[in-house]
């Protein structure tokens, strides 16, 4: 046995005893709350001046025009003068068949083709389908023209050439 020890030993952590640095955790509710500490940004905002800003300043009117009195832009509608169809705000999902069957309960539908990328052949949101007739083009559209489909309000009109080149991939 050692000589500089006597027969009960003293518990001591190496840790060095309760933690110092989270005193609040220990307090319970003893004080009140205190602010809750900035961060790295507000106060690198506040440096700069703007700190008590939470919203930003309104937007310059450009040209006389209040920003807000613009409305919504609508799509540009275009009359029906073939058989070939413009289908936008098209959702990513949908598939030249899901076109084709949705056109299909219209008129007889031709050709259907989705645009997608070339590089991931990700869909593009808009599509064209090719109709047999101009009349039953200008069906569709009366019908389908804002309609939801897959999750999203379909815009159908007449597409602005009648003349279809397939690019060259």
């Amino acid at each position: 046995m050692n000589s500089y020890s006597s027969g009960t030993r003293q518990r001591r952590s190496r840790g060095g005893g309760r933690r110092r640095g989270n005193q609040e955790r220990f307090r319970g509710s003893q004080e009140p709350e205190k602010t809750q500490k900035k961060t790295f940004w507000q106060r690198v905002a506040e440096f700069f001046g703007n700190a008590g800003e939470k919203k930003k300043a309104p937007a310059q009117a450009r040209n006389g025009a209040q920003p807000s009195s613009r409305p919504a832009r609508k799509p540009e509608r275009v009359e029906v003068t073939s058989p070939r169809l413009y289908v936008g705000n098209l959702s990513f999902d949908a598939t030249e068949s899901d076109l084709f069957e949705l056109f299909n309960g219209v008129g007889h539908v031709h050709n259907a083709e989705v645009v997608s990328y070339r590089h991931n052949q990700r869909s593009k949101g808009f599509a064209f389908v090719q109709m047999q007739t101009v009349e039953e083009a200008k069906r569709a559209v009366e019908e389908l023209h804002d309609k939801e489909f897959l999750g999203r309000r379909l815009v159908v009109s007449g597409a602005k050439s009648d003349q279809h080149q397939p690019r060259e991939a």
